[in-house]
């Protein structure tokens, strides 16, 4: 392949201009041209496409978010708008598509494989819930912002003998809370993967304040069944501690990728472009075991991550 395209789809990540950086400038080496396209399936089908260099690039691979833009498209989900999404690969002549983004996004890359396109999927979402990658471009960065939050308000709990719960991003999986909350000491971790016992809960708190641990951090996935303020409500009445939270929302999802992400992102978005330089296509790439690979699209899509049952377990020890 000669030209081929990138684009970012879905919720940004931090990671996702490194990722776009390395493309751009893989291609460049194997003498392709490229065209980024901006807000993904939505910018595909209005034609905002345009080629790209190494100067393109430039200063971007510290930058949050993505040079490219992003947005979420349901006129893509649309015969009327997949239809025109083709029509535009087909006017610019673009030979292959590498796309960066989560579930919803991937599987897009999956319809148009079935048309006929030549794509790659790279995994860019912060909720690390991809199970051909053992990271996704964004996780590590969004749990060291969650880290950090919890140094913040830990601050602010012991200052004032308060229960203070941090909810974070995770509507399906709790990757985000049991990591931030097992190296950031919370004391009790809250997850979609485990159904929530208040009572266990309640004793945890009340057996931290009779042994004199007056502050407790309590970092909930925002998939949980309970809602945080009927979290933090309950506990309330249940234990007569003070009790606030903390929603971080987008918080988690901007700021300077950690290296980490930025190392992840570079060696995936060049193996896409090595991959459809020499004629591969259909594939998902990821990281597994420190190692770059590449399955079958649609057999990625459909792979289960790892359950965190044995961090969350982990979580419970250290937290006594």
């Amino acid at each position: 392949m000669k030209r081929i395209g990138v684009l970012t789809s879905g919720g940004d990540s931090p990671g996702m201009n490194a990722a776009i950086r390395a493309a751009v400038r893989g291609a460049v080496n194997h003498g392709m041209e490229i065209y980024g396209i901006e807000r993904g399936y939505e910018g595909l089908i209005a034609g905002e496409i345009s080629e790209m260099n190494s100067r393109s690039v430039s200063g971007s691979i510290h930058r949050g978010g993505t040079i490219l833009k992003t947005a979420r498209s349901k006129t893509f989900m649309t015969d009327k708008g997949f239809r025109m999404a083709l029509n535009m690969l087909e006017s610019f002549q673009i030979e292959g598509l590498i796309v960066i983004g989560g579930n919803g996004s991937l599987r897009g890359a999956a319809k148009l494989m079935e048309a006929g396109i030549n794509v790659i999927g790279l995994p860019g979402t912060i909720d690390n819930d991809l199970g051909f990658s053992d990271y996704t471009i964004g996780f590590d960065t969004a749990v060291n912002t969650v880290l950090s939050a919890i140094g913040n308000v830990r601050d602010t709990s012991e200052s004032h003998d308060r229960t203070i719960i941090i909810e974070v991003m995770g509507a399906k999986c709790g990757d985000i809370a049991v990591y931030a909350g097992i190296t950031g000491g919370a004391e009790v971790i809250l997850i979609p993967e485990r159904e929530v016992d208040m009572n266990e809960v309640c004793r945890v708190l009340i057996e931290n304040r009779n042994k004199g641990k007056m502050s407790s951090i309590i970092l909930k996935a925002e998939g949980v069944h309970i809602s945080t303020a009927e979290l933090e409500s309950t506990i309330r009445e249940r234990t007569g501690l003070d009790v606030k939270m903390v929603i971080l929302g987008y918080l988690q999802r901007g700021g300077s990728p950690t290296a980490k992400d930025r190392m992840i992102a570079s060696r995936l978005g060049y193996e896409a472009v090595r991959l459809l330089h020499a004629d591969i296509a259909g594939k998902a790439v990821g990281i597994v075991g420190g190692k770059v690979v590449s399955y079958e699209l649609e057999a990625a899509l459909e792979m289960k991550p790892e359950g965190i049952t044995s961090l969350s377990d982990l979580a419970d020890i250290l937290a006594t």
